[in-house]
């Protein structure tokens, strides 16, 4: 009885002792899970809880009691980091817009080696190159038809469910970047700043997508992971390189020679930056 009640205390104060690294660590999920060209889902690889993370949305009546414990620091963290970095990106996009989005385009740019590197983990073969074509085929079509079209997108509910179902989809899915689905739609801004002041409007509908999601197709993902890696990376890519492409700030680049350097320069600052971050493991 006493052997027992000293291994549980033992177990508490291991807990305790991890508690501080697991909420920074789930705080830099959370931050990776918001910020272009870090990925919250590949950094909860890095950190070793994206395996537990998926088995528990997997199957939470089979995993909760196990899992739950672990992972709850991490997720507490990954609340606040996501929450922080919303308010901050906000500011930036609200008053600098385009050196703004040319430096999230850097980010994501920068990135985008090091997805294609773990893409080809398990091998590449015709009918990977063949995924990563129609990928960015698909996402050139649709946005250039928006384009064309003249279809302007007004933020509402549905679009912020939608915008519920990219966050979610960054989220297990490693290496996909929900901000490089949003900001071609011109969704990024009004989510991100609607998520950093707490809008129920914005907060409701998204979560609302992004639990739906998860519910729905987290077990459908990690299967299709580990059936078909390099086909689902090799499609990760394709998207994330053309809606990266569609994202680019062109118009800007001519307003004038001062403000093109300007956007040059925080184009260069994102990629060396995003490098650097691939460097230390964090992208």
């Amino acid at each position: 009885m006493e052997q027992d009640t000293k291994n549980t205390k033992q177990k508490i104060r291991r807990y305790l002792l991890r508690l501080p690294v697991r909420l920074l660590q789930g705080a830099l999920i959370g931050l990776g899970s918001v910020l272009p060209g870090i990925s919250g889902g590949v950094l909860s690889v890095v950190f070793g809880v994206y395996k537990p993370v998926m088995e528990l949305l997997a199957s939470p009546g089979k995993h909760a009691k196990t899992h739950l414990p672990r992972l709850l620091p991490y997720f507490a963290g990954a609340a606040i980091g996501f929450l922080g970095a919303a308010g901050l990106l906000t500011y930036f996009l609200e008053k600098y817009p385009a050196p703004s989005i040319c430096l999230f385009v850097g980010l994501i740019a920068g990135m985008l080696p090091s997805l294609w590197q773990e893409a080809g983990n398990k091998g590449r073969n015709t009918k990977s190159m063949f995924a990563t074509a129609a990928a960015m085929l698909f996402v050139f079509a649709f946005l250039s038809f928006l384009h064309t079209a003249s279809l302007t997108i007004t933020p509402g509910f549905l679009w912020y469910l939608f915008c519920g179902f990219a966050l979610a989809l960054s989220i297990i899915a490693p290496g996909m970047s929900f901000s490089a689905i949003l900001m071609p739609l011109g969704l990024y801004a009004p989510f991100v700043d609607g998520i950093g002041h707490l809008d129920l409007a914005v907060v409701i509908p998204g979560g609302i997508g992004c639990i739906l999601t998860i519910i729905s197709m987290a077990k459908a993902v990690d299967t299709l992971l580990k059936k078909y890696y390099s086909l689902s990376f090799h499609a990760i890519f394709g998207f994330v390189t053309a809606a990266t492409v569609m994202t680019i700030p062109f118009e800007s680049f001519t307003v004038s020679t001062r403000a093109c350097l300007i956007n040059v320069f925080w184009l260069a600052a994102g990629v060396f930056a995003s490098t650097l971050l691939d460097r230390a493991g964090l992208s």
